[in-house]
């Protein structure tokens, strides 16, 4: 219990502080001996240690975040972000909720379904009215305090009015069939895109379909309120990797985007492009022009022939592959450290790879077919629990990361959404120091771990997308970042879980 009482300082306000104070001066209850909170520190900190490296502690709030008003109730999470301020912004898709989720959601007026009878957004029947008393479905968009309370809510099918409203067709602005990544920049801009593909003849649509014109090619830009600014890219039916102008206004033509991050130093706006297309996209942040592109290794043009006919990871690898050519969808994430190299999420490949933004021939044309280091901008890679393949249910293990906030940044976490952990790295050395999380249901634990980011303190936000369907939140404490060495082997089973 040594740390304990640091951690119930650390978290005002969080209902765990209540475990140390008995319910009565004769209570011998292992409340009043703080055996709640010890259990929830040993069951949600860190674990399988390297013993000549340290990292710092962790413990799950399971109070964060606070209840949501209107009987709202979040669906998978497509995308989260800790802003400059210090908020959580959390992108959610409401029309991943079921019929027993989503009660109170009542009939839209006029829809039906093929028998005529009245449906809700959802295309859930409502023939005679709403369904249950719980619950309702939130607006996509959601900003959260650091003590989970909620600030914002806006965008999406279940924000009324907001479609054709602040989001209207003529102004460019088309909300995306599947919310996937957000951002929200240093000048308050708020950032999303979409990766759904397109829609097949004769595929059955819901009163909340968003996007009738093909596949969610684009990326939206907003104010904080909700106010529709710019889009980039259009609606696609098939991957275009070397794109640069098929999209609205002569902006590039993205397919199933998943991420991006803005470099302020440059005015840059990196996109992960993603779930078809095998790309970093770059494009100016205020007209969403090309700037450049890079693919495995930096290399550009890209060969979406050759990389599809290269099949998966695990048949490459079965043939000797040890350096795919090219990145494998999806390509999951994209962000920047404060040195400026750029670390990419090479899902589909089981690897991340690293970048050097300084670099002058970085998404310029490039060839690097052997994957030299110093050469096209490409600096390092590490592969993330090799060969962890689990298709078609789940491609591959790096899903999302971030930085400890430490001067150095000497933390890399990366987020593993099928084996469902978070890999605690030194930065330098990409080495592994630990890891954070287990697959299970309980406070602490993931299911399709989707997010990971984090706020200026250290502590760790995380999303989950199937039938996870929630954010955490993991207090830091203890050390703020991560020293000495670990294993350049990254994953496997723990030796503690056996």
């Amino acid at each position: 219990m040594k740390n304990a009482a640091k951690i119930v300082i650390a978290i005002a306000g969080l209902s765990l502080g209540l475990l140390v104070a008995p319910a009565s001066a004769d209570d011998a209850s292992p409340i009043k001996a703080g055996a709640l909170l010890d259990q929830l520190q040993k069951q949600t900190g860190v674990y399988d240690r390297s013993t000549t490296g340290k990292t710092p502690e962790f413990m799950v709030d399971p109070s964060w975040p606070q209840p949501l008003p209107h009987s709202w109730l979040l669906g998978q999470i497509g995308g989260l972000y800790v802003d400059h301020h210090d908020h959580i912004w959390v992108y959610n898709r409401p029309r991943t909720l079921n019929d027993d989720e989503a009660g109170l959601d009542g009939a839209i007026a006029g829809a039906t379904d093929a028998k005529g009878q009245p449906v809700n957004g959802l295309g859930f029947v409502r023939q005679n009215g709403f369904g249950a008393d719980c619950c309702r479905a939130a607006p996509s968009v959601m900003e959260f305090d650091g003590s989970g309370k909620l600030l914002r809510a806006w965008g999406g099918p279940a924000d009324p009015n907001f479609i054709g409203g602040k989001c209207k067709a003529d102004d460019g602005c088309i909300w995306p069939n599947v919310e996937h990544g957000i951002y929200v920049d240093q000048k308050d801009n708020v950032w999303i895109a979409g990766n759904s593909p397109a829609l097949k003849a004769g595929e059955k649509e819901i009163p909340w379909t968003t996007n009738k014109g093909g596949g969610d090619g684009f990326i939206l830009k907003f104010d904080r309120d909700g106010n529709f600014k710019m889009r980039i890219g259009g609606t696609p039916s098939a991957p275009d990797s070397n794109s640069k102008d098929g999209g609205l206004n002569g902006t590039p033509l993205l397919y199933r985007p998943a991420d991006m991050v803005y470099d302020p130093k440059t005015n840059r706006l990196y996109v992960a492009d993603g779930y078809a297309n095998r790309r970093i996209l770059i494009v100016d942040a205020d007209t969403g022009k090309y700037i450049g592109h890079f693919g495995a290794y930096g290399n550009n043009p890209i060969d979406d022939a050759a990389a599809a006919a290269a099949g998966t990871w695990p048949q490459g690898s079965v043939k000797g592959e040890t350096k795919p050519a090219f990145f494998r969808n999806p390509v999951h994430c994209v962000k920047i450290a404060d040195d400026g190299k750029i670390y990419v999420c090479d899902r589909g490949n089981d690897r991340i790879q690293v970048f050097d933004g300084k670099d002058a021939s970085l998404g310029k044309e490039c060839s690097n077919p052997n994957g030299e280091a110093g050469k096209c901008g490409f600096v390092t890679e590490r592969f993330i629990s090799a060969k962890t393949y689990t298709q078609p249910v789940m491609p591959g293990t790096a899903v999302s990361m971030n930085f400890s906030p430490d001067e150095a940044q000497s933390c890399l976490y990366i987020g593993d959404n099928t084996n469902q952990t978070i890999y605690i790295l030194s930065r330098d050395k990409l080495e592994q120091l630990g890891r954070l999380g287990h697959g299970g249901r309980m406070a602490g634990d993931f299911h399709w771990l989707h997010q990971v980011s984090l706020d200026s303190q250290g502590n760790i936000y995380t999303g989950e997308v199937d039938t996870g369907k929630r954010v955490q939140k993991f207090v830091r404490y203890g050390a703020d970042g991560c020293t000495g060495s670990g294993t350049a082997a990254i994953g496997g089973e723990a030796a503690e879980r056996r």
